[in-house]
């Protein structure tokens, strides 16, 4: 029982894939790999590549910028609240 729903399992998520266009894809890339006349020394980098992904870049260094922004953003977005009660206090009194 439990080996017919491993292979059911199994199936389903094939017909996902298939569906998916993954395993289309991953078939033109594997033989793009295999037709290349000068093996790349990475076949990862070769194969993130093929599929639009950037090889080079560095994770973490971007994780660590985008937390920065963040918090500039949130530190921004509170300077803006308080310069427009500012505005409007100044208003307020030259009426």
């Amino acid at each position: 029982m439990s080996f017919q729903t491993t292979d059911s399992k199994k199936e389903e998520f094939r017909k996902y894939l298939e569906k998916a266009g993954v395993i289309d894809q991953l078939t033109r890339v594997l033989v793009g790999l295999y037709e290349e006349p000068e093996k790349p020394n990475n076949a990862i980098d070769y194969v993130k590549k093929y599929l639009g992904s950037p090889v080079d870049i560095d994770v973490d260094k971007l994780k660590l910028e985008y937390e920065k922004l963040k918090d500039e953003n949130i530190r921004l977005k509170r300077e803006v609240a308080e310069l427009k009660k500012e505005l409007q206090a100044a208003q307020q009194e030259q009426n």
